[in-house]
């Protein structure tokens, strides 16, 4: 079945992963290039942002990570749970939870994000502004 990924900002509940359990050994900004090496194995990546655990937590730290594609986080939960990704210990991850009462308007992507959208599903490298003439029309 075929799923339909919107030009627009990701806010879904089925597309946002929050992982846990990240070691506090490496830097925030280390923990944000391993996190999206390694999910964005799974589908096209809207952002990952990692903060720190709150101050009563172990130390470390937490990230919360949004697809373009539900499908995609669905795969990337279920491949990437209590898995070694690139820490020695398991982290933890899971589909964000379903709010249904709160209502969110659907915000458009910016045009350097639909391009990226747009290479990633159609396979292209790269666009053009220009208006190119058809020759063919005028014969």
């Amino acid at each position: 079945m075929a799923e339909l990924v919107p030009f627009a900002v990701p806010i879904e509940s089925d597309k946002t992963l929050l992982v846990w359990q990240l070691s506090s050994g490496p830097t925030a900004e280390a923990l944000h290039h391993s996190l999206f090496t390694a999910f964005s194995q799974f589908g096209l990546l809207y952002s990952v942002r990692v903060f720190p655990n709150a101050a009563v937590a172990h130390p470390g730290f937490y990230a919360v990570i949004k697809f373009y594609s539900a499908r995609a986080a669905r795969r990337a939960q279920k491949a990437c749970d209590r898995k070694q990704l690139f820490q020695k210990s398991p982290v933890k991850v899971r589909l964000g939870t379903r709010h249904k009462a709160v209502q969110h308007q659907a915000l458009a992507l910016n045009s350097s994000r639909c391009q990226e959208l747009a290479n990633y599903y159609f396979g292209f490298n790269g666009w053009s502004k220009r208006i190119i003439k058809d020759h063919y029309r005028s014969l």
